[in-house]
């Protein structure tokens, strides 16, 4: 794949996530066999598991404020990029999180993706 058209895969991506659209992201966007990883937690392997897993953060958001992409780049099938997310948490707390993604594409879907960020952050 291009790295132009992984960049157009890449904003496709975000506009999914700035809706809040994140199951419909991981269908449209992840390999049946993805791989995805947290800091330095236990990777979660295959779609299912990682639909499972996103599901559960999800339930714990009661609305969803914002995505902004404050930094990208795309290489050779690998993307990363720099981004804040805001939420208000089910408890009613709001949330800010600041976290970069680092992906290894293959065919037009995200094969592997790990976030750094720091856990304990809130607004």
């Amino acid at each position: 794949m291009s790295t132009q058209n992984l960049q157009q895969r890449l904003n496709d991506l975000f506009g999914y996530i700035r809706q809040g659209k994140i199951v419909e992201a991981m269908n449209e966007f992840y390999d049946k066999d993805t791989v995805m990883q947290d800091n330095a937690n236990p990777p979660t392997v295959g779609q299912g598991a990682n639909i499972e897993r996103e599901k559960q953060f999800l339930n714990g958001v009661k609305e969803w404020k914002g995505f902004t992409v404050t930094a990208s780049a795309v290489g050779d099938n690998v993307t990363f990029y720099e981004c804040t997310l805001d939420f208000i948490a089910t408890s009613g707390q709001a949330v800010h999180m600041e976290q970069v993604s680092v992906a290894k594409w293959r065919n037009g879907k995200i094969v592997h993706e790990r976030f750094y960020y720091d856990s304990g952050a809130k607004k």
